[in-house]
């Protein structure tokens, strides 16, 4: 599985006067894909950045753009966020009123689908809509902050999320508290696409960032 392993840090964590500058670097370092972070103050309590930010970025990295929006509603920014240069989207199931709706407008716009849960949403929300899905994100804390605890009981959740996808080409995303210490056992529990913050910027030099990924990489072999 270790080979199986993308890791995307999470530009949340990095220094936004430089935030092109710090995609470069952390892509150098070894990331697989950057991990994009949308927040809007109502859906989840803190404001980041919109698609033109992603668009003035895009040229710093040919990485693919994983967007995670924790926006509400997200279907009337789904097509800018797909313009400014986003790979891959990923919409909240509890922000979207037609979620399957939702997931097909962003495959039509060309990028991969993905649905994010929260901690205290069911797994059960995925069985109708697995087939309109790229990825599926079990948020491992709470979503609007960096730095935040990882919640331990989510490894029994991110187990039953992989049995649902079975053999499905869907891969198994976690966020929050991803360290070379949880991250072992998530991976037994079956994810594969892991977002970290600052486990990845901590340092604040490419060295640093390149030596963190390793460490995450690491700890699973």
């Amino acid at each position: 599985m270790a080979a199986d392993i993308l890791i995307a840090p999470s530009i949340l964590s990095s220094d936004f006067s430089r935030l092109g500058e710090e995609i470069a670097a952390v892509d150098r370092a070894g990331a697989d894909w950057i991990h994009l972070d949308v927040m809007d103050g109502h859906f989840v309590p803190n404001i980041t950045f919109g698609p033109p930010v992603v668009a003035a970025v895009r040229g710093a990295s040919e990485k693919f753009f994983d967007a995670h929006l924790m926006i509400e509603p997200a279907d009337p920014y789904l097509e800018a966020f797909a313009k400014a240069g986003c790979d891959g989207i990923t919409v909240h199931a509890e922000a979207c009123t037609h979620l399957h709706r939702s997931l097909q407008a962003i495959r039509d716009l060309g990028c991969r689908s993905g649905v994010a849960l929260n901690p205290a949403t069911p797994e059960a929300v995925l069985v109708d809509i697995l087939d309109r899905v790229d990825l599926v994100l079990v948020m491992t804390v709470n979503p609007g902050f960096g730095g935040q605890a990882f919640i331990s009981s989510m490894l029994d959740k991110v187990a039953r999320v992989r049995a649902l996808i079975g053999t499905r080409p869907i891969r198994l995303q976690v966020d929050g508290g991803v360290t070379p210490e949880t991250l072992p056992a998530l991976v037994r529990a079956g994810a594969d696409t892991f977002v970290a913050g600052s486990a990845i910027y901590k340092g604040g030099t490419e060295g640093a960032y390149r030596a963190n990924i390793e460490a995450l990489r690491a700890s699973v072999r």
